[in-house]
């Protein structure tokens, strides 16, 4: 899960210098040609590829220094260690204490939003790609895909874990012919094995998994073209839907975007008898979530 941007982002093109973008783009183009050839698991073989690439050029032509990050494409000095399990149970219930009544409400309903959006957006992108959806865009049996991210929300809260909820990269089991959600609980219990190998898995830097990521992101771009063009009501919101996405750095941000969009152009055309209540509150719920930085100054 995202958080809210604070500011605006710089964004520009980075300098292409130096061993890490090296090896990402040796790793790209690795993972795309994989793709393109249809190459079953392209995307794992690019980042175990990829590493194996980094961890060679940071050996011989960096000394061992090419990469600022830590951990980044070195050879691990272990390949098991005990997983530190000390903050497993440990709750802390003084949020109210420490924010007052009003902020923490603030910060749990902010949490709350930005959870649950991630979530939608990304049943919505991966089923898409699954070819689960229904000629109206919707995913059958949703609710039962958002009982199973809430419980695992709420077991993660308990381990003292990031927050446990459905990724966007789940799209590349699917984009391999993951179906059945077998894959899933594979994926789940090769996790459980991980805590034990986790300097074999520090090994692995974010170059290599970077055009992974590039390549789900393309998966997710293939949707657009169901998207209505010629109906404005529906297209703008969709592209301010995916223009607030990347330049935020959230799902949240961006669903948001295009609730609040929609709802206003339907308003502002005297149409606004067409919104289904849920979405009014929706969009209520996002003025009131992008507004939150001025909420909270009013309020201190």
């Amino acid at each position: 899960m995202v958080k809210p941007a604070s500011g605006p982002l710089p964004v520009g093109l980075g300098a292409f210098r130096g061993l890490p973008i090296v090896v990402f783009l040796i790793g790209f183009f690795l993972t795309a040609w994989l793709m393109a050839r249809r190459t079953r698991g392209a995307l794992l073989l690019g980042i175990l590829g990829t590493t194996v690439i980094g961890i060679v050029l940071n050996e011989t032509i960096g000394g061992g220094q090419g990469f600022a990050t830590p951990g980044a494409a070195r050879v691990p000095q272990a390949i098991v260690q005990a997983p530190d399990l000390s903050t497993f149970g440990r709750l802390d219930f003084g949020l109210f204490a420490t924010l007052g009544a009003a902020t923490a409400v603030l910060v749990v309903f902010s949490i709350m939003l930005s959870d649950f959006f991630d979530t939608m957006g990304t049943i919505i992108g991966v089923g898409g790609r699954g070819g689960f959806l229904d000629a109206r865009g919707h995913l059958p049996g949703s609710d039962r895909v958002l009982l199973v991210d809430s419980l695992g929300a709420m077991v993660g809260g308990l381990a003292n874990s990031s927050s446990n909820t459905t990724y966007i990269e789940s799209a590349a089991g699917v984009a391999d012919g993951a179906r059945t959600g077998l894959a899933s609980v594979v994926t789940g219990l090769l996790f459980l094995g991980a805590m034990f190998f986790s300097p074999l898995a520090g090994a692995i830097p974010a170059q290599a998994t970077a055009p992974a990521l590039i390549i789900v992101g393309f998966f997710m771009m293939t949707i657009v073209r169901e998207i209505p063009w010629d109906d404005y009501d529906e297209a703008i919101p969709a592209f301010m839907t995916m223009l607030a996405m990347p330049f935020t750095w959230s799902i949240t941000n961006g669903i948001g975007a295009g609730f609040v969009s929609y709802a206003a152009i339907k308003l502002l055309r005297g149409r606004g008898a067409e919104l289904h209540w849920m979405v009014r509150l929706a969009a209520l719920a996002f003025v009131v979530y992008f507004c939150l930085p001025l909420i909270e100054t009013a309020l201190k």
